[in-house]
């Protein structure tokens, strides 16, 4: 039933949804570009109309009262900005530990522009062994889908070659607030340090 309302209401709004659907059991979906409050529940009703179990992060804000439940009963995992929680291990944990997870990510991290993605999506995927997914949404031709899927060679400035030519024109709700699809100099030169070790990458932000 869910499925089927979830597809209903984006045809309603005139959305349109690329069906490709992976078919790894363990994977990172992420979500670009994200300029919008209207990205999130439009993201949440494509992965629905594909019939998609997934779980998701969030401020940890958004989480409390009533609406808390919800989040958490529609697979929304809470994290706090401000805590330095070992986030990437967490989530390599859960996908070592389950037979099944798909994590959804928005890379960018915001909906304001800025001049880089958070890597956090690449070192999870690295460190659990698993593919990442190149989610989308372009609302000039209001279509929201998966394209195809990326397993990390650890080559990450080639990796993010690769994901920037998918994303290429591709629009927001509002173009002008898109970040740039690029890491920070100190984040490649950490990759490039640790190559074939990635078990040691760590990172202190939970948002990434």
């Amino acid at each position: 039933m869910l499925q089927i309302l979830s597809t209903t209401l984006l045809s309603l709004f005139g959305w349109h949804v690329d069906k490709k659907i992976p078919k790894e059991n363990k994977i990172i979906i992420i979500g670009a570009p994200h300029t919008s409050n209207w990205d999130f529940p439009l993201t949440l009703l494509a992965l629905s109309s594909l019939g998609l179990r997934f779980s998701w992060i969030g401020k940890h804000t958004i989480f409390k009262g009533p609406f808390g439940i919800f989040f958490r009963k529609i697979g929304g995992i809470p994290v706090n900005r401000k805590a330095r929680s070992g986030f990437i291990n967490e989530m390599v944990s859960a996908f070592s530990a389950r037979d099944r997870l798909t994590l959804a990510i928005a890379p960018e991290g915001t909906r304001s522009k800025k001049n880089h993605w958070k890597a956090g999506f690449y070192q999870i995927a690295v460190k659990a062994n698993i593919k990442v997914c190149l989610g989308f949404i372009d609302y000039p031709t209001k279509t929201v889908g998966l394209g195809p899927t990326l397993m990390p060679s650890k080559d990450i400035v080639g990796d993010f070659k690769v994901i920037q030519e998918f994303y290429h024109g591709k629009s927001g709700k509002y173009p002008e607030k898109e970040s740039t699809i690029c890491l920070r100099e100190k984040e490649i030169a950490l990759f490039q340090k640790k190559y074939g070790e990635a078990s040691e990458v760590q990172s202190n932000d939970p948002t990434v």
